[in-house]
């Protein structure tokens, strides 16, 4: 497959034995993708398989391919394999309106596709933005979730978002506010500072085929732009409801972009059970650097 070539190899080079034997078993996702309409809007979306569902839910600035590695072992252990591409990313529709991005809307995609495609309840697995996106649909719709697996992002609005380092390290959320600037800077001298951002890090190469299309890049900052723009402190917060259904988080101990406090402390918005892992040796794509490390805890979390 065109798209899955080098990033394929790449992977193959870097992986450990197992990790290689893993990558080695990419499924056809092309075969397995068919067109959802929800909200007027067409979606690329993964469906394959049968027996309970789950919910692959991708991040910036990602698509459904991101799961190469998860979803034959998913379908091998009897699940059924939904992933669309959210929103924004990929083939899915971009629409021009920052509002148009704003989680609960992207929440309805996300329900608009499992009604469409007759499923009740999913066991999500959620990574960086659509991890942010899963954590909103275990608080606001649990009658549709049954458990969520989120990699690398913490549960909304836990504590360890508000410390120093994690301030640090997310600078580049206010640097996406600057609406022109940040697309300008970014794609400036072939990507070269979008490279730099990403460290190395996911399919970079496929980020920037796929950023490169008219209005890409800027649906992709929308993201940031309707969901996390400054604003002024509440004097006296109000703690929303805590998550009730099971979850686990990963965390990738060479993550350039979230540090380990922010899933460690995801208990503090949780009422339910609480599992956290450490992945050694990965980085915030944890699902492409230790693919079979993830996967045996997935299976063994989602059962």
């Amino acid at each position: 497959m065109r798209f899955l070539s080098a990033p394929l190899f790449v992977i193959l080079l870097s992986a450990s034995p197992s990790d290689a034997r893993q990558a080695a078993t990419v499924p056809d996702l092309n075969a397995m993708t068919k067109t959802v309409t929800v909200n007027n809007l067409a979606f690329p979306v993964i469906d394959q398989g049968s027996g309970p569902a789950v919910l692959l839910l991708h991040g910036f600035p990602d698509s459904r391919l991101m799961w190469r590695n998860q979803i034959g072992p998913l379908l091998a252990a009897g699940f059924r394999v939904i992933a669309p591409d959210l929103r924004g990313f990929g083939d899915a529709p971009k629409p021009a309106a920052v509002e148009d991005y704003r989680l609960p809307v992207i929440a309805t995609d996300v329900i608009g596709i499992l009604d469409a495609l007759g499923v009740q309840q999913v066991r999500i697995v959620c990574h960086d933005w659509g991890a942010g996106l899963g954590w909103y649909l275990a608080l606001t719709r649990p009658d549709r979730v049954e458990r969520i697996a989120a990699l690398s992002v913490g549960a909304n609005g836990n504590s360890g978002a508000n410390v120093l380092a994690q301030r640090e390290k997310s600078w580049y959320f206010l640097f996406f506010q600057f609406e022109g600037i940040a697309e300008a800077t970014l794609m400036r001298n072939d990507w070269a500072f979008f490279r730099e951002w990403s460290r190395g890090q996911g399919d970079t190469e496929r980020y920037i085929k796929d950023l490169s299309r008219p209005g890409a890049l800027t649906a992709a900052l929308n993201w940031y732009r309707a969901n996390v723009r400054p604003q002024m402190p509440a004097a006296n917060p109000v703690a929303p409801p805590k998550i009730a259904v099971p979850a686990m988080g990963l965390w990738g101990d060479g993550d350039p972009f979230l540090t380990e406090d922010h899933v460690k402390r995801s208990p503090e918005r949780l009422s339910g059970p609480w599992r956290y892992e450490k992945i050694a040796g990965a980085g915030h794509w944890i699902m492409l650097d230790k693919p079979a490390e993830v996967n045996r805890l997935l299976l063994d979390f989602l059962k």
